[in-house]
């Protein structure tokens, strides 16, 4: 029986898309044989978080980088639809859409330790394997082992190989913009040519 190839559901805001969100996603291509692709998939402007730019210019500077990549892609589920997705939701439309893939999820240990909170946390994590990021200092292993529901469920959880840590955040980069200082080797080119031409951040 042939093994399916696996699509790698790589959510987050992208206010705006960071050098580091792309070497991530490259380092998990690399790390792992089976990938057919990574699925950038920008969250709703509904999902209540703050500074966020409109969906259609966070998707436009996802698109400027993934076309020039055949194994990452973006996606449209979420920024379509009329309410904010739940993971679980979007994940099990992407199930559907690719019926020929298995769908992994990956996220940071940031979001982690939060899981357990997430809705329908228990099917989330008995339906989809989830590849963990470890960021800043934290140890996923250790996280888990302080909490019960991560505990439960461990062997839904796989680390990262030889993930590349990066404390660069996008709100950082926004900063600097506001600052009128230079976001070069900050995001790329095409994303910087974007912004400027669209004054976003300004």
């Amino acid at each position: 029986m042939e093994v399916k190839k696996e699509i790698i559901v790589f959510g987050g805001s992208f206010n705006p898309p960071l050098n580091s969100h792309f070497s991530l996603a490259e380092q998990i291509v690399n790390e792992y044989e089976n990938i057919e692709k990574v699925l950038f998939v920008p969250v709703n402007s509904k999902y209540e978080k703050e500074h966020l730019i409109s969906n259609e210019a966070r998707y436009q500077m996802l698109k400027l980088v993934c076309d020039k990549n055949e194994k990452f892609d973006v996606s449209r589920i979420e920024i379509d639809s009329p309410r904010a997705l739940y993971t679980i939701e979007t994940l099990s439309i992407l199930e559907k859409e690719y019926p020929n893939n298995t769908i992994k999820f990956a996220t940071g240990t940031d979001n982690l330790k939060q899981i357990h909170t997430w809705e329908k946390a228990d099917e989330l994590t008995k339906k989809f394997k989830i590849l963990v990021l470890e960021r800043d200092n934290d140890d996923m292993d250790e996280i888990i082992a302080n909490n019960e529901f991560l505990s439960e469920n461990k062997s839904s959880f796989i680390k990262v190989k030889n993930n590349i840590r990066s404390n660069l955040s996008s709100t950082f980069v926004r900063d600097k913009i506001k600052a009128g200082k230079s976001i070069r080797y900050f995001t790329p080119d095409e994303v910087i040519d974007y912004m400027q031409n669209n004054k976003l951040y300004e």
